[in-house]
């Protein structure tokens, strides 16, 4: 492993023991976002502490197709992990009205992110540890560690700095993306879980360019569930390290029903890489990206233009904000 030494077995065994120190006895609080990265840190979490752990799943409204069922069948039904569910659309949604700047959405998001957990901190009672799955990627293009500064991830430089935990507790920072991977499969983690798209902390958020309303989100949500069903019946899903799509915000002019339309453009974005600290655009087969677009011009209403990104990490970041 990169930035760590030994097993992964002893990774997990060291890393418990690290929670359940710096936990002390004291109940902890885990963000779950739906993410590998979250969901590991939530079971070797549950490893450390036990019932002393509450996983906090927070709707932003920024979540992906039917994020929030699938999170919740997981950990609360198979798992059998506290799991509170927060309907938080419309208070984030507020706070995001009139918002384009990408790295102030970051921080509104990160911010608002941080005031729920310690709300619902406070209805469980003294909760003085949070867990969340920052992975050394984040820490990189945030600036920290000594590095330049990317784009402020949401639990590294959009965190505000006035937080009313006593801990943060950052289990795999020292991980890349793959790491985390095989860390969930020993944890035992479903496979299907295991190699879920990686999805960002602000979630469509930064996939969805310019202001945030609940009809964008809404259609960027079956576009980008269409594309992922089409690279999954291909069969690609474990040869494309992240592929989603993205609304960019342009308009153009179509022909639709034998008239005039002016509509939405969507973006479909697909990487390979071994670390996401560099990456490269995935040479889909021109069958699968026909058929994609055909479904979404088709499918999704307000959309007549689907274009596909070709561009290198760096320059671009695999994200698009």
């Amino acid at each position: 492993m990169s930035n760590l030494k030994g097993t992964m077995e002893d990774f997990i065994r060291e890393t418990c023991e690290n929670i359940n120190r710096e936990a002390a006895g004291r109940p902890v609080l885990c963000a779950l976002s739906g993410g590998v990265d979250s969901a590991v840190c939530a079971i070797l979490a549950h490893r450390a502490v036990g019932d002393k752990l509450t996983c906090l799943f927070v709707d932003t409204g920024l979540m992906r197709k039917d994020e929030g069922n699938q999170v919740t069948a997981l950990f609360r039904d198979a798992y059998s992990i506290n799991l509170i569910r927060v309907d938080a659309e419309e208070r984030f949604l507020t706070r995001l009205k009139g918002v384009t700047d990408p790295e102030r959405k970051r921080k509104i998001i990160g911010e608002e992110f941080i005031r729920v957990f310690e709300e619902e901190a406070k209805k469980l009672g003294q909760v003085g540890c949070l867990v969340q799955g920052t992975i050394y990627p984040d820490i990189i293009e945030s600036g920290a560690d000594g590095h330049k500064l990317v784009k402020a991830h949401h639990n590294v430089g959009g965190m505000p700095l006035d937080i009313e935990f006593e801990a943060v507790i950052e289990p795999i920072k020292m991980m890349y993306k793959e790491e985390v991977r095989e860390c969930g499969r020993i944890l035992g983690l479903p496979e299907a879980f295991v190699n879920r798209q990686p999805f960002p902390g602000p979630g469509l958020a930064v996939r969805c360019l310019g202001e945030l309303t609940k009809p964008r989100l809404d259609l960027l949500r079956e576009a980008d569930a269409i594309f992922c069903e089409e690279v999954e019946k291909a069969g690609l899903q474990k040869e494309i390290q992240q592929y989603f799509a993205v609304l960019p915000g342009i308009q153009s002019v179509g022909v639709r029903n034998d008239e005039r339309c002016y509509e939405e453009t969507v973006a479909l974005r697909a990487v390979t890489t071994k670390d996401f600290v560099t990456a490269g655009y995935a040479r889909l087969p021109y069958e699968l990206i026909d058929t994609a677009a055909k479904r979404i011009t088709e499918e999704v209403k307000g959309v007549n233009r689907v274009v596909y990104d070709v561009t290198q990490k760096p320059p671009a970041t695999v994200e698009w904000e």
